[in-house]
């Protein structure tokens, strides 16, 4: 019988492969975007482009060629490309807060390769992570080190569990202060004006709003899910396992909105690229990635 979990699962994965595939495009289409903090951007909607195949490939699978080794690759790919996605995250917001720490020096060499050397690493964690299952970790000959995510064993999703959290108090640290760098450069602007006006009292409450949905939208996608992963038992019914999980997938759909879409560069090569309203060599602006 068809699944309807299953079904909104493969339906949320075409939404995903559709907005990312095209922020991928653009950013290859467009000569201009390639400083470090688009090839971070690039990398992300690379990495769910990837995970929301990897959902439609997996409802394929499921129900059309049923095999044991053509789950543990679909299982093992859905790992990487998600892992991908958060390690993604990580690297962005370290860029984030590497451009307003080192706002002298960020625009170097220097910074090229720290954002290679992040995305070389990223990008390899996660093909091994998603290697695991397929090299030998599984519960498909021991039913009983299953976990509710089947056929990862507990110990698996255990050690996927305890690396979102490390990912997510870096996050949070490393957003706290990019929020307390912000304050402190808005207050002096306000020591050099004697007093804080209205504007930047206004970008700064905006920027910190924004560090907070941003921080609150990826907790609330994949908390629910981390902590479900460690508490919960394969002898739970499966509705659990799909309720926490689409949501988790839901983060994948909505950091195109949060790190392209909202970007105004990007935008205009959405123009350049399907409408042609402004020309092909139009200069382009490059913004530090706490304005993105």
């Amino acid at each position: 019988a068809l699944n309807p979990w299953d079904v909104m699962l493969c339906v949320s994965g075409t939404a995903i492969a559709c907005e990312n595939a095209l922020v991928v495009a653009i950013i290859c289409y467009s000569p201009a975007l390639r400083t470090p903090m688009f090839v971070l951007v690039g990398s992300l909607a690379t990495a769910d482009l990837l995970a929301g195949l990897g959902l439609i490939l997996n409802f394929v699978f499921q129900y059309v060629i049923r095999s044991e080794t053509v789950s543990l690759l679909t299982v093992g790919f859905l790992v990487a490309s998600f892992a991908a996605s958060v390690s993604s995250l990580l690297a962005i917001t370290v860029d984030r807060y590497l451009s307003l720490y080192n706002a002298l020096t960020y625009y170097s060499e220097r910074t090229v390769l720290c954002v290679h050397t992040m995305l070389a690493g990223a990008w390899g964690v996660s093909l091994c992570l998603g290697l695991l299952p397929v090299l030998g970790w599984n519960c498909l000959h021991d039913r009983a080190a299953c976990s509710v995510v089947r056929p990862l064993t507990k110990s698996n999703v255990t050690l996927l569990s305890a690396s979102f959290f490390l990912i997510f108090l870096v996050m949070l640290h490393l957003y706290i202060e990019i929020c307390k760098i912000v304050c402190r450069h808005a207050h002096q602007i306000a020591l050099q004006q004697h007093f804080l006006t209205a504007s930047h009292y206004v970008a700064t409450k905006k920027g910190v709003s924004t560090l907070a949905i941003i921080l609150g939208t990826f907790g609330a996608s994949w908390l629910p899910f981390a902590i479900y992963c460690v508490v919960g038992d394969p002898d739970y019914p499966s509705v659990y396992t799909y309720a926490t999980l689409l949501p988790a997938t839901y983060n994948s759909m909505i950091n195109p909105i949060i790190y392209a879409y909202r970007n105004q560069e990007i935008q205009r090569s959405m123009w350049v690229l399907f409408c042609g309203c402004f020309q092909a060599k139009v200069s382009f602006r490059s913004r530090s990635p706490s304005d993105v």
